[in-house]
């Protein structure tokens, strides 16, 4: 049986990836001694939320999510962000390999309302491992399972995800709705000659802003 043991070293935004892109460092260690072939790798990585605390700031992001900061002792517990893997090559004793973290910047995701809401500091994260090792010895090639107790942390500085969000959207976001909402949204845009999305949002905020007969003054 193996002996393996994992750590993250490192956690960078990929300048080159065609989608946003986090790549995680690994150090990969098997302390018996046996010929790895190849280890087909497979993580699930959780935000931790609990464990870091939070500005005044940064509080209305996370409204929606844990609601009133009073309810934060029972509401703060830990959800999956996400699930990726990679193959990790032959090596003895120890390595290290790149496991691509694949990433969204959708607000009907949980985990991304929960990142842009950040400012400072870091951002608590669990790597649970699993997959599949090969060995190599005498008798030809072996087989067995990543054990499912072998995890890693790391904190992910704040700067390193505001990295990667400007790196692809630099001072934008963006947001999903439903194409009946988009067609009369840009019908709202092309009727009065509207130039820009940000333009339309913009007259609308204006226009909701504006006082209603009748309404008792703010």
């Amino acid at each position: 049986m193996t002996d393996l043991a994992f750590a993250v070293v490192d956690i960078h935004p990929e300048p080159y990836a065609a989608v946003p892109q986090l790549t995680a460092r690994l150090k990969v260690t098997e302390s018996t001694g046996a010929v790895i072939h190849a280890i087909a790798l497979r993580c699930q990585v959780r935000i931790l939320p609990q464990r870091r605390g939070y500005g005044p700031d940064e509080e209305p992001g996370l409204l929606d999510l844990f609601g009133e900061r009073g309810r934060w002792p029972s509401t703060l517990k830990s959800f999956v962000w996400l699930q990726c893997g990679t193959m990790v090559q032959g090596f003895t004793g120890s390595t290290e390999a790149d496991l691509p973290l694949a990433c969204t910047f959708d607000f009907d995701v949980a985990a991304s309302k929960y990142l842009q809401a950040l400012q400072v500091g870091a951002i608590p994260l669990e790597l649970l491992f699993s997959g599949t090792v090969f060995t190599r010895g005498r008798d030809g090639f072996g087989v067995e399972q990543v054990p499912w107790d072998l995890e890693a942390s790391y904190q992910l500085p704040v700067a390193v995800w505001h990295q990667l969000r400007d790196l692809h959207f630099p001072n934008a976001g963006w947001i999903r709705l439903d194409r009946g909402v988009l067609a009369d949204l840009a019908g709202y845009r092309s009727a009065r000659g509207l130039t820009s999305w940000e333009a339309t949002l913009e007259a609308l905020l204006a226009a909701a802003a504006e006082p209603v007969a009748g309404d008792p003054p703010q």
